[in-house]
């Protein structure tokens, strides 16, 4: 049996950017992305605090240290800049591995800069 568990989470972020008309995902400070394990095009699930509205897509890299978080294509018909957004990312772990790693949380503040990064929820 294989089960699901939070890998990592992006908490607070807040959105710089929404491109409409790129052909899809959220691009991510590399920064953050480091500090929270993810890799360009791997699936994250954003969660707007400010809409409730969730959704999944992939990550792609934007410059970096200039704290760019950008929901793109039909992403972004769902924030607005200043949203506040959480970044979720999960992994399968089968059975026999299931002493997994607490989950890794990046703080930021309210230009994406890393406040903390711990592990825990």
């Amino acid at each position: 049996m294989s089960r699901i568990f939070l890998k990592s989470k992006i908490h607070r972020a807040v959105i710089q950017e929404t491109n409409l008309h790129y052909e899809g995902s959220i691009t991510l400070d590399p920064v953050l992305m480091k500090a929270a394990h993810i890799l360009p095009y791997e699936q994250v699930h954003v969660l707007n605090l400010n809409n409730g509205f969730r959704l999944e897509t992939y990550a792609i890299e934007g410059e970096q240290d200039k704290g760019m978080v950008c929901l793109n294509g039909a992403a972004a018909r769902n924030a607005i800049v200043g949203d506040k957004i959480i970044i979720l990312t999960y992994q399968i772990l089968d059975e026999p591995f299931l002493n997994h790693d607490n989950p890794i949380v990046v703080f930021v503040d309210s230009k994406n800069k890393i406040l903390e990064v711990k592990e825990g929820n």
